[in-house]
C-alpha cells in the first residue's frame, strides 16, 4: 500500500464523523420542532404517530444499510497482488535459491542467535534447521532459502562474520523440504523394501559422499575385506561398518567430516539392513517380442545363481568375452557378486517356460554407477537388450545418477546401437580396442527414454 492511499484511508473516518455530528444536530433541531408543535397545534396525536413509523423506518433503513456496506470488504485493486501471492514470492518479488548449508559454532548461549540474525539481515529465510552436538562446539546444518542474487561467497562470509566456521555449502532442491524424522522414516522404508536401496539411500542422507562395498573373498578366495567392529568405526571424513555378507561397507566424505549424529543414523540403516537379510521386490512386467513371443522382466538375486550359470554355459565363447572382456572361464565367479543387490540391481529376462535367458546389471561404483547386459545368442537382435538397458537407464535415473557408463569391445556394434537408442547425450573412448560410452541421464523422465520394439503384454502391470 502506497502512502497516498494510506492517508486517504485515514481520512475516511474522520470524514464519518464529522457526518454523524452534523445529522445528530439536525435530528435535535427536528425534534425541538416537532414537541413544540404537539404542545400547541390541533393534530398532535396524528402528527406523533406519524413521527413512529418515520423513525422505525429510518431505523430498519439504517440496519439494511449497515450490513451491507459497513462490514463488506474493502475494494480490490485488479492490477495489485495479492497477500498471500506476496508471501509466497517474496514480498520484493525477488527470484530464490535453495542452499544446504553446514557450519560450526561455539556451544554457547546466543550463538545461534547472532547467526541467525545475520541471515535475517540478508534476507535468508530459514527452512528447517537440525543440531549436531560435538566435543567442542554444535554443528548446525540448516535448509535456506536465499535470493539468487545472494553469491555463495557472500553467503559464506556473512556466516562466517556471525561466528561459523568450517561452513560447507550445495543447492537444494524441493526433496529436501522434509523435516529429519519424515526422511529418516523415508529412507528406511526404502531400505527395508530392497536390498540393492541402501547406498542410494545413504547417499541421499549424507549428500555427497563415496561408498565402497568390498566383498568378503576375492574371486580366487582370498581375503579382501578387512574386519570391522560390530559397532562400526567413525574417523572424521570416514565411517567403517560390517557387512551381513561378512564383507565391509566404507564411507567417505573428504569435503565435510562426519558428525555423531550421521553416524547413528547410518549405523541404524546398517542394521535394519541386516536383520531384514537379502530382499528383492517382487514384481514382474510380461511383455511380447515382435515376433509374438512373451517373456518376463523381473529382478535377479543371488537365488538365480544356477539359473545364472546355465545360461553361461549356453552362450558362445564370443558373447561370453563381449561381456567380461577376459578370461572365458572366470566367468561364472562374477556372478556371485553380479547378482548380489548389495552392489546394485540386476534385472533378468525368463521365457514362458521359466528359462533365463538375458541379465542387466545396475552396479554401483563409487561415485559412478556401471551398466553391463548379457543375452544368450539364440534371443540375441530380438529388442531384449535394448529393453533392459532401457530399464535400466530408467532406473539410474531415478536414482539421480550423474552418469552411467559401460565397457565393451569396440566392435561390439549391438552394445553401442542400443546406448545410441536412448537419445541422451553420449561419451565415447577407446584404448586398445576397449570402448567406454558414458551417458548422463541426471534430469532426463523415465517416460522420455525410448522405448523399442518389445512392449508389455495387455494383461499385465503397466509401467
Amino acid at each position: 500500500m502506497t502512502e497516498a492511499s494510506s492517508a486517504r484511508s485515514a481520512r475516511r473516518p474522520q470524514r464519518r464523523h464529522v457526518l454523524e455530528l452534523a445529522a445528530l444536530c439536525t435530528a435535535v433541531a427536528a425534534a425541538d420542532a416537532l414537541a413544540h408543535t404537539l404542545t400547541h397545534g390541533p393534530s398532535g396525536p396524528l402528527l406523533l404517530c406519524a413521527a413512529a413509523v418515520a423513525v422505525l423506518a429510518t431505523a430498519g433503513f439504517h440496519l439494511w444499510w449497515s450490513r451491507r456496506h459497513g462490514n463488506a470488504p474493502p475494494p480490490t485493486d485488479t492490477g495489485a497482488t495479492a497477500p498471500s501471492a506476496e508471501r509466497a514470492h517474496g514480498a520484493d518479488g525477488q527470484e530464490t535459491v535453495l542452499w544446504r548449508m553446514r557450519t560450526t559454532v561455539r556451544d554457547e548461549p546466543g550463538s545461534l542467535a547472532a547467526l541467525c540474525t545475520a541471515l535475517g539481515a540478508r534476507r535468508v529465510d530459514i527452512l528447517s534447521l537440525q543440531t549436531h552436538p560435538l566435543s567442542d562446539g554444535t554443528v548446525d546444518e540448516f535448509l535456506l532459502r536465499a535470493p539468487a542474487t545472494l553469491t555463495p561467497d557472500a553467503l559464506t562470509r556473512t556466516v562466517a562474520g556471525a561466528g561459523g566456521a568450517h561452513s560447507w555449502l550445495e543447492r537444494a532442491d524441493a526433496h529436501d523440504l522434509v523435516d529429519a524424522p519424515t526422511r529418516m522414516l523415508s529412507l528406511a522404508t526404502r531400505t527395508a523394501l530392497d536390498s540393492a536401496e541402501l547406498p542410494l539411500s545413504l547417499r541421499q542422507l549424507l549428500g555427497r559422499c563415496t561408498i565402497h562395498s568390498v566383498p568378503a573373498r576375492s574371486l580366487h578366495g582370498r581375503p579382501l575385506a578387512e574386519q570391522v567392529p560390530t559397532e562400526g568405526v567413525l574417523d572424521e571424513h570416514r565411517m567403517k561398518f560390517r557387512d551381513p555378507s561378512g564383507g565391509s561397507l566404507t564411507i567417505e566424505r573428504p569435503q565435510l567430516p562426519f558428525t555423531p549424529t550421521e553416524f547413528a543414523r547410518v549405523r541404524a540403516l546398517v542394521d535394519l539392513d541386516a536383520r531384514l537379510g537379502q530382499r528383492v521386490p517382487p514384481r514382474r512386467d510380461v511383455l511380447t517380442l515382435p515376433e509374438g513371443n512373451e517373456i518376463t522382466v523381473r529382478r535377479a538375486g543371488t537365488t538365480d545363481l544356477a539359473a545364472a550359470r546355465e545360461m553361461h554355459d549356453r552362450c558362445s565363447s564370443k558373447t561370453l568375452g563381449l561381456r567380461y572382456h577376459g578370461p572365458v572361464g572366470d566367468a561364472d565367479r562374477y556372478l556371485g557378486h553380479l547378482l548380489s543387490p548389495r552392489f546394485g540391481r540386476t534385472l533378468a529376462v525368463e521365457t514362458a517356460s521359466g528359462r533365463l535367458v538375458a541379465l542387466g546389471h545396475l552396479l554401483w561404483d563409487g561415485d559412478e554407477t556401471e551398466v553391463a547386459l548379457l543375452v544368450e545368442d539364440a534371443w540375441q537382435q530380438r529388442g531384449i537388450g535394448a529393453e533392459l538397458l532401457r530399464r535400466l537407464m530408467a532406473m539410474a535415473a531415478e536414482t539421480g545418477c550423474e552418469s552411467v557408463y559401460a565397457i565393451t569391445q569396440a566392435s561390439n556394434t549391438g552394445m553401442v546401437a542400443a546406448m545410441r537408442g536412448l537419445g541422451l547425450p553420449l561419451d565415447y573412448q577407446i584404448e586398445e580396442g576397449t570402448l567406454v560410452i558414458t551417458a548422463r541421464p541426471t534430469g532426463v523422465p523415465a517416460s522420455r527414454i525410448p522405448r523399442g520394439s518389445v512392449r508389455l503384454h495387455d494383461g499385465s502391470g503397466r509401467r
